[in-house]
């Protein structure tokens, strides 16, 4: 696992890109930025086992370096389905390539596209691990309702986002412990202000609220919160 230190020297901070430069240290990137990760892919595991359908497909929708895709494939009960790693960056999907290539398993197709462009079908796990989050706002609705009208009735979405706070108060607590968490995993108030910088323009949180009244609208039957840790949350929503 390579360190991430990218943003640990002064620089002209641009807009946040999974490139090859993020590619390299998202494993440490992201252990270090997301409170909970790590549980999360583990317990896709567990959502593989209970929602995963004969015949059916899995969809991993910004599949990153593919740890989601690994995970759920590890605990499939069900081996004639088929699974769909997806990500618009090359260079995540040749190292998602490489890492499923690694171990053993049923098929997985690995693609670098547009997860909006997707044809979704007869799904009964999808996941937009930190994914929908990266979307303009106006086309979030429309992914979301692409992948419930093609969800098989008893199917799942696990939707992982970091959310934010109506209330002011919330908000700046999770915000302090957040920044604490940063700390306490060795970013410098250089690093952490470089990186929030390059990615405030990208990533565009919504309110919980927000979040599932939309998974309801899509056409979802329930939707609900399965794991909080700061402002970062994962809902499973069930057809």
């Amino acid at each position: 696992m390579t360190a991430d230190t990218l943003y640990s020297k002064q620089q002209n901070v641009v807009d946040f890109v999974f490139d090859e430069n993020v590619a390299n240290v998202f494993t440490d990137m992201i252990r270090r930025s997301v409170p909970g990760y790590e549980n999360i892919v583990t317990m896709l595991g567990v959502f593989a086992e209970q929602y995963v359908q004969q015949n059916s497909n899995v969809y991993d929708l910004g599949c990153s370096l593919g740890a989601a895709t690994l995970s759920m494939r590890s605990r499939l009960t069900h081996h004639n389905c088929q699974m769909y790693a997806v990500d618009n960056s090359q260079a995540m999907t040749e190292r998602c390539q490489q890492n499923i290539g690694l171990q053993q398993g049923p098929g997985v197709t690995v693609s670098c596209d547009d997860i909006r462009d997707v044809d979704i079908q007869s799904a009964s796990l999808s996941v937009l691990n930190f994914t929908l989050q990266f979307l303009p706002l106006t086309d979030r609705a429309k992914l979301l309702k692409n992948i419930a009208d093609n969800t098989l009735p008893g199917g799942a979405l696990v939707l992982s986002e970091k959310i934010k706070f109506e209330n002011p108060a919330e908000a700046q607590l999770n915000e302090t412990l957040h920044l604490a968490f940063k700390k306490a995993n060795g970013y410098s108030e250089l690093e952490i202000a470089q990186k929030r910088s390059a990615i405030e323009n990208v990533l565009i949180p919504e309110t919980l609220a927000v979040h599932l009244q939309r998974l309801k609208a899509a056409g979802f039957s329930s939707a609900q919160i399965w794991f909080q840790c700061y402002s970062f949350v994962s809902i499973v929503a069930v057809k």
